[in-house]
């Protein structure tokens, strides 16, 4: 399936009802650790902040994902603690379970590592998987993601991979 066919876009309070619904699946509730339903869509939605872009990823027009991706080193919760400037962290997730499996997952991570290459300035991109979800870190490796290390966010076991520039075709 080529890149082309999943299109980002900016993520609009028009997305709510289906944001809260995708929130709800087993697979994304498995996956967002003790942050799930912790995420605001009513305020964040609406909200324009110079660190983050919120993205749904359609395909032939139909939602299939989500997609964020934020400056750790300015973001404003400091969720990374003190990050090093020129990152960007990604945070990705399909909402349909029955969209899992079909390459969806891969075509919007090449689009918004891309995205986020763009920027010259940009050196690294960032993950950061729950430790207990194989899937997820096997996937992040397939597209040249490196561990780098093993962390606690919030009550959150997580690993940390980061993608440099220069791994990235």
């Amino acid at each position: 399936m080529p890149v082309s066919e999943i299109r980002l876009r900016k993520a609009t309070i028009d997305d709510l009802a289906l944001l809260r619904a995708w929130d709800e699946e087993p697979h994304v509730v498995a996956a967002t650790g003790a942050d799930s339903g912790g995420f605001d869509w009513a305020y964040e939605l609406p909200r324009e902040v110079d660190w983050r872009e919120l993205l749904i990823a359609e395909h032939a027009g139909r939602p299939v994902g989500m997609l964020q991706i934020i400056d750790p080193a300015i973001e404003e919760s400091h969720y990374w603690g003190d990050a090093a400037p020129n990152q960007r962290a990604i945070d990705i997730w399909l909402g349909d379970g029955a969209d899992l499996s079909r390459g969806f997952g891969t075509q919007m991570m090449r689009l918004a590592i891309e995205r986020c290459f763009t920027d010259p300035s940009v050196t690294t991109v960032l993950a950061d998987p729950l430790a207990t979800n194989e899937r997820a870190r096997r996937f992040y490796e397939r597209l040249g993601f490196k561990r780098i290390e093993r962390r606690m966010f919030g009550e959150d076991d997580c690993y940390v991979y980061r993608l440099a520039r220069d791994d990235w075709p």
